[in-house]
């Protein structure tokens, strides 16, 4: 298995304080071959007026090299194979990557970030790495 993020808990007690439910730590996406990769976290919620289960994947990243645009390219990239592969193998989940509020303004309002908003190449969950709270969900 992968190394966990460093926000890994944080991300994952953020969910549970905003009544999420983790199925999963991580989600294991099992390929042909006996290949497999790994979403940091599953999980789902109950929306009560539908009766439905909502349920997601998170990918959580950190952003900690000296380079914004490296961490982002490598964030898109496996944000876009996870979610090509989710679709086929868990199609009922959401894939989300979750970033600090802080890397939400510094790269996610830039230019490179917000046009990958704008065009639906990636969804966001943003958190306080010290609250351990999930401030936004952009879709």
């Amino acid at each position: 298995m992968p190394a966990r993020d460093i926000y890994h808990n944080t991300v994952k007690n953020a969910l549970i304080k905003d009544g999420w439910t983790i199925t999963h730590d991580p989600l294991r996406i099992r390929l042909s071959r006996g290949k497999n990769l790994f979403v940091d976290l599953g999980a789902q919620r109950l929306l009560a007026a539908e009766r439905e289960t909502e349920k997601i994947a998170i990918e959580v990243k950190s952003f900690t090299r000296p380079s914004d645009m490296k961490d982002l390219e490598e964030a898109v990239g496996q944000f876009v194979l996870y979610a090509r592969l989710l679709k086929r193998y868990y199609p009922e989940h959401t894939l989300y990557l979750a970033v600090s509020e802080d890397t939400r303004k510094s790269v996610f309002e830039e230019e490179a970030g917000q046009t990958l908003i704008e065009d639906d190449i990636i969804r966001l969950v943003t958190f306080d790495p010290t609250e351990e709270v999930i401030i936004r969900w952009i879709h």
